[in-house]
């Protein structure tokens, strides 16, 4: 998987090096991302000028997915592709690198600094992929969608960079209403167990403990001794809320939970939370600042702390486990 991801990686630099350029000649032209995230800053960067799709959807664990025949067909058929990088999309390394060869293809993640980057041990020495979690640091993957695509589209970059600046302001006010929120759970509480390590970027942004059930990537199983000791930790801290993910089984979650009750400490399921994938197309959710949003909702309310139950915009659809 190394291998492939610095292939992968070289193949970006190559083709930006020898001047592989989209070629736009007609408008709209066709932009394709792996994932929901990637796809949100696409559209809000591209406006009119593009028509943007994205590869795994709703629900779906980029960790463990496998291109198909019509995910290739639309790498090969889109002008650019963006993806998030840093492993999250490992077994797509094979059909990225096809589509370096002879496209345009960029990872959104390429200008976050070495030092910012969490490697934990558990991860084979990778870097966790899970940068969206921490709205200031995604921030700068707009900067990277809009320098791309002012490089491929030269005639409209005044148009990308107004409309990233415009979309990074609202990025800001997001984040601002993170630090608030989380700031307002009693201190002794801000301890966030979740299905994943999905969130260690969130906790470390806007103080919390955060412990995953399973490691980074899904692939991994919690042993019966993890899951001992997180019931331990719940017990001792007497947390009271856990929480699941949309893209990842619950049933470790519900161990935790049977396994609290079992030593007289109750235990709920705080909410449903967006780990690897947004909501539902169409939705508040489905976006990346409802996704983000509704995790700093759900997390600050389900722990002792104060956000109002629709969220920063009022638009929060209640999405429950």
């Amino acid at each position: 998987m190394k291998t492939i991801f610095r292939t992968v990686l070289a193949a970006v630099v190559i083709g930006a090096a020898v001047g592989v350029r989209a070629e736009i000649s007609s408008y709209p032209y066709k932009v394709t991302a792996t994932v929901g995230m990637v796809n949100d800053i696409v559209e809000q960067v591209a406006g009119e000028y593009a028509i943007c799709s994205n590869i795994i959807g709703e629900g779906i664990d980029p960790h463990l997915y496998r291109t198909t025949r019509s995910d290739i067909n639309q790498l090969m058929t889109a002008d650019i592709i963006f993806y998030s990088g840093l492993l999250l999309e490992g077994k797509m390394g094979s059909a990225l690198e096809a589509a370096g060869k002879r496209k345009p293809v960029y990872a959104v993640t390429e200008l976050l600094e070495k030092e910012y980057l969490l490697s934990p041990p558990e991860f084979q020495g990778h870097a966790d992929p899970h940068v969206w979690m921490d709205v200031k640091a995604w921030s700068k993957a707009v900067d990277v969608v809009a320098t791309a695509l002012s490089e491929q589209d030269p005639t409209h970059a005044d148009d990308y960079r107004k409309r990233a600046t415009a979309y990074q302001v609202k990025l800001k006010e997001l984040n601002d209403y993170a630090t608030t929120s989380i700031s307002s759970i009693p201190e002794s509480q801000r301890i966030m167990i979740t299905a994943h390590d999905a969130f260690n970027y969130f906790g470390r942004a806007y103080g919390l403990q955060v412990v995953g059930i399973q490691g980074l990537s899904t692939e991994s199983e919690a042993g019966l001794q993890d899951i001992r000791r997180l019931v331990d930790l719940l017990v001792e801290k007497q947390v009271k809320a856990v929480f699941t993910e949309t893209s990842v089984s619950d049933k470790n979650v519900k161990a935790l939970i049977e396994g609290a009750g079992a030593q007289g400490h109750n235990v709920v399921i705080g909410g449903l939370l967006f780990s690897d994938a947004m909501g539902p197309e169409g939705m508040y959710e489905g976006s990346y600042i409802g996704m983000i949003d509704h995790n700093i909702t759900t997390v600050t309310r389900a722990l002792g702390g104060n956000a109002p139950e629709k969220g920063m915009q009022d638009k929060l659809n209640g999405m429950k486990h």
